[in-house]
């Protein structure tokens, strides 16, 4: 080694050690404060006087605290989006338009098949109501409730009995209609009153029971009017009653589209039937849908406004309307996209006869992003419900697939107004004499949100989506009603065996307003560059560091500390080991030698003036080394009083 070089050597030998490899934590952190370019650290240790030092360190932490809250701020609100409307003039594509009757069947037809019910319907509403002939309320409850049932074996009330409360039902004691006898009601009271608007609260209500098959388990749902109460235990057996016709006779004794449809137009252009496809719904018939994607072809429309849209005539034929079934007289109709399940119950628009009904459109489509922005699905692939309709996802569809198939899975059958799913059948008393029971627990469990649909249906990202506008007019007008009634009436005389009254008749106009298509889509509001960008920001802002200040401060508060810490444990470790350790047998200290005396060790470079002065002074004992002379030795102090023989000069003389 150069001589140069050991000095060098010997000087940082000497010095002490600071840095990374500093002996404690302390004196870490301390070079750390000096060493850093985050400001607030280095203040702290070279202030002079404890309130100035105390200040920067109160300092140094608030502005610490400030940037984890500012970052975390921003972290949670990484994943907001922003929404934006973009509306574009084009053309557009027409939505498929289907139209059903509101009453499902021909009353002429299906009368034979629900006689009994209808037989057994009036005599309840004679005994209640005193339906046949308008008497006083004394005179009907002096009569006898058995008056009503005379000559009649009912099986429709013994199956599902109703039940009428004198007072209050929460008393339980209700009286029966076919025997009139008060009796106690056993089981739950389910009571299904208007949420809407009740002026006034009635004390007498009526309500229909219904069991399980072994009858432990009863509940009775009880109504506030008589007129839901007798139309609820009518639809149950209604269904009861149809569930077991086939399809294809069903079909047959709706409404064809010849005799639903009188006149069409789109575009200015004369449609009928052949433009429309059938489409049979289980509680209103044959429904007819108008564009519904045939030979894989989409209508689209030119212009805005009812000239450009489609214009249909409806025949209604109200003659034919089941009494009990339905108390209301038109149509319903429901806008979709062609893919789409038409969900009349749901969202269909009534129009009324002897009314021109115009329904302006406009079109929305929306676009939201998935996950993890928000929790909506795709195609509804990842959503562990089985679509039994077979069309585009949407929330509606998956919560009536999923009631479905719990009415599958809980009562053995499905509900008669919806889609059969595969391999199942639609409820009947006959194979399933527990399903009414079961279908109305099921209804209360739905509604109570305890079947989990609420929580597994999704909202679909993207959507299409018409805002409707309904205005009505009075059609067809007083002076232009008998040339214009006469004039269908010859048009359809082929199928007409009547002639067209306007109360049979109603007219539907569906167009778009205008062909401003009006875009809804979400975009991030944040990106990673952005979040980024953002914490550079605050760290500047409120301690003056970097992306390179962060990686020193993990460097030294983490690994640094964490080498110092094990070298003092694995110090302690070895010290303790070394304890254990049995004592050795002390051996004889070395003779020290020449070549052992530290200060004979010359250097061959001798150090000069100004590298000598910054050599640390000697630390601990000193170096031995040759004692000084001492000079008193060599003085002659006396002469020799004795003089040896061999010394001794000879006498000249």
């Amino acid at each position: 080694m150069a001589p140069g070089e050991k000095i060098k050597a010997q000087i940082k030998k000497n010095l002490p050690v600071t840095g990374p490899q500093a002996p404690t934590i302390k004196e870490l952190m301390r070079w750390y404060c000096l060493n850093t370019n985050t400001h607030g650290c280095r203040r702290i240790v070279v202030s002079r006087g404890r309130l100035r030092r105390l200040l920067w360190i109160l300092f140094t932490l608030t502005a610490v605290a400030l940037i984890f809250w500012q970052c975390a701020l921003l972290v949670l609100s990484f994943y907001t989006v922003s929404v934006s409307i973009k509306v574009h003039f084009q053309k557009l594509y027409f939505p498929a338009v289907t139209i059903c009757n509101i009453n499902p069947y021909k009353y002429s037809v299906v009368k034979d098949l629900l006689s009994d019910l209808e037989q057994e319907t009036r005599g309840a509403l004679k005994t209640l109501f005193g339906f046949s002939e308008i008497k006083s309320r004394k005179r009907r409850e002096a009569e006898s409730w058995n008056s009503s049932w005379e000559g009649m074996r009912p099986k429709f009330i013994n199956s599902v009995p109703l039940l009428f409360f004198d007072e209050d039902e929460t008393s339980k004691v209700a009286r029966d209609f076919l025997t009139g006898r008060k009796r106690r009601v056993s089981g739950t009271i389910v009571h299904k009153a208007s949420d809407v608007m009740q002026i006034q609260q009635s004390k007498q209500v009526v309500g229909f029971k219904l069991c399980s098959n072994d009858t432990s388990d009863c509940a009775t749902y009880t109504f506030s009017s008589g007129v839901n109460a007798i139309q609820e235990w009518y639809k149950l057996h209604y269904m009861n009653i149809m569930a077991q016709v086939p399809l294809e006779k069903k079909i047959n004794m709706s409404y064809s589209a010849e005799e639903l449809l009188v006149t069409c137009f789109f575009d200015g252009v004369s449609c009928d039937a052949r433009n429309f496809t059938l489409f049979h719904h289980p509680m209103h018939g044959n429904c007819y849908t108008f564009n519904s994607r045939i030979n894989d072809t989409v209508l689209s429309t030119s212009m805005g406004g009812s000239e450009y849209g489609l214009q249909v005539i409806l025949y209604i034929n109200e003659e034919e309307y089941n009494p009990f079934l339905v108390s209301s007289t038109g149509a319903k109709v429901i806008v979709h996209q062609q893919d789409e399940y038409p969900l009349i119950e749901d969202v269909g628009t009534e129009i009324e006869t002897a009314t021109a009904t115009s329904i302006g459109m406009h079109l929305t489509e929306s676009l939201k992003l998935s996950e993890p922005y928000s929790q909506c699905t795709e195609d509804g692939k990842d959503v562990p419900i089985t679509n039994i309709y077979n069309t585009a996802y949407s929330l509606q569809i998956c919560l009536h697939s999923c009631f479905q198939t719990k009415m599958v899975e809980k009562c053995g059958c499905a509900q008669y107004s919806q889609p059969l799913p595969i391999g199942a059948n639609y409820c009947n008393y006959q194979h399933h004499p527990n399903w009414m029971y079961c279908y109305y627990k099921l209804q209360q469990a739905f509604v109570r949100e305890e079947l989990g649909c609420q929580a597994v249906c999704r909202e679909a990202c993207s959507f299409r989506e018409w805002t409707l506008t309904t205005s009505l007019a009075q059609w067809p007008s007083e002076v232009s009603e008998k040339w214009l009634l006469s004039v269908l009436t010859w048009d359809q005389g082929h199928q007409m065996k009547k002639k067209l009254n306007k109360t049979d008749l109603a007219k539907l106009l569906i167009y778009y307003k205008d062909l401003n298509h009006r875009s809804v889509m979400e975009t991030p509001d944040n990106t990673i560059p952005n979040l980024l960008s953002n914490f550079g920001g605050q760290l500047g802002l409120w301690l003056s560091c970097s992306v390179v200040c962060i990686i020193e401060i993990f460097e030294v508060f983490f690994i640094d500390s964490l080498s110092i810490i094990t070298r003092r444990q694995w110090q302690k470790a070895k010290e303790w080991w070394a304890r254990r350790q049995p004592p050795s047998c002390p051996e004889a200290p070395p003779i020290p030698q020449g070549q052992d005396n530290l200060a004979l060790d010359i250097d061959e470079d001798l150090p000069t003036f100004t590298s000598a002065l910054r050599l640390p002074p000697a630390v601990g004992t000193q170096v031995p080394g040759t004692p000084p002379p001492r000079y008193n030795t060599l003085r002659l102090e006396r002469a020799f009083s004795n003089q040896l023989t061999d010394t001794q000069v000879p006498d000249e003389s």
